[in-house]
């Protein structure tokens, strides 16, 4: 009997703490599709990312046809003049390398270039649900977008319409926001493809973020 109220007890008290704090959830995907700033972020960084890849590429063509000419002219060079080939090639390879962890590596410039036009975006997302949830007495809002864990939701406790109305934006109206940008670079035959800075890209979730914290306490950033 004892064991019995016990457990009574115990899930009465469980049911009365879910009460007594509320909860609710945001997609920051189909917010981020409400932002025009987000879309024009998108455009330029694609185009800096196209821009940079070609570039790389252009240089491992380069050094490709530079080995090719090699390998046919090799057996009529002297070796002073095939150590001189082979440090020329070596050379702009390395040029091609540096370049492509300059630009798409960790910590680097797409890296850099995202911080600077996605981070002020996230920071408006961020105060417009800090907003909602205090103002409806939120404990905790989790973003839908980042938790792979969540297997369901209740629409009924999705506030993300009411943040979209708190940045200025009407629900429903949303913005094309074309692929993000090619972080990993294109795999060459010479080059191996640029390492990624494990940001997803922005709406992808930069995500990696997806434009804004995984889980947001109704009293400040986490």
């Amino acid at each position: 009997m004892k064991k019995l109220l016990f457990t009574c007890f115990l899930l009465a008290s469980i049911t009365f703490a879910a009460q007594a704090q509320k909860f609710a959830y945001v997609d920051t995907e189909y917010i981020l599709k409400h932002v025009p700033e987000y879309a024009e972020a998108i455009l330029e960084l694609n185009e800096h990312s196209r821009n940079w890849q070609e570039e790389i590429e252009s240089k491992y063509a380069s050094v490709a046809l530079l080995e090719e000419a090699f390998s046919a002219e090799k057996i009529l060079l002297t070796p002073e003049m095939k150590k001189k080939r082979e440090e020329e090639i070596a050379s702009l390879k390395q040029i091609a390398m540096q370049m492509q962890k300059q630009k798409f590596g960790v910590g680097g410039e797409l890296f850099t270039k995202r911080e600077e036009l996605i981070k002020p975006i996230q920071d408006q997302i961020y105060e417009a649900i800090k907003d909602v949830a205090a103002s409806r007495g939120y404990m905790v809002v989790f973003d839908k977008a980042n938790q792979n864990n969540m297997l369901y939701t209740n629409p009924k406790y999705d506030v993300s319409d009411l943040v979209i109305k708190k940045m200025g934006f009407t629900p429903g109206e949303t913005i094309e926001t074309p692929g993000g940008p090619n972080e990993k670079g294109t795999n060459s035959d010479k080059g191996g493809g640029a390492t990624n800075d494990k940001g997803q890209t922005p709406g992808q979730t930069t995500g990696g973020s997806k434009g804004s914290r995984d889980v947001v306490p109704a009293g400040g950033k986490k």
